[in-house]
């Protein structure tokens, strides 16, 4: 078990492991029970919903983020070794 620390704005930090398990950065989070349950976020719906790309998995839409991250660092680099 991992102890996670709320700021006094109530945010608070997923522990790197539980970040890889969930495998986004996108998630939802629900109270049943007595429990705060966070999983990751299979619909970009609700507030997300003016930045939803139709048709597309969310596994698809994160692959092409990934991408889109690997290729704005690596012209990043170019950039500073000149």
């Amino acid at each position: 078990m991992k102890i996670a620390k709320l700021t006094k704005k109530g945010q608070f930090t997923i522990p790197t492991g539980y970040r890889k398990l969930l495998g986004t950065y996108i998630v939802e989070i629900t109270y049943e029970k007595g429990k705060v349950i966070i999983k990751p976020a299979k619909k970009l719906g609700g507030i997300l919903h003016k930045y939803a790309i139709r048709d597309r998995s969310i596994e698809e839409i994160m692959k092409t983020e990934k991408e889109a991250i690997g290729d704005g660092l690596a012209e990043r680099g170019k950039r500073d070794n000149c």
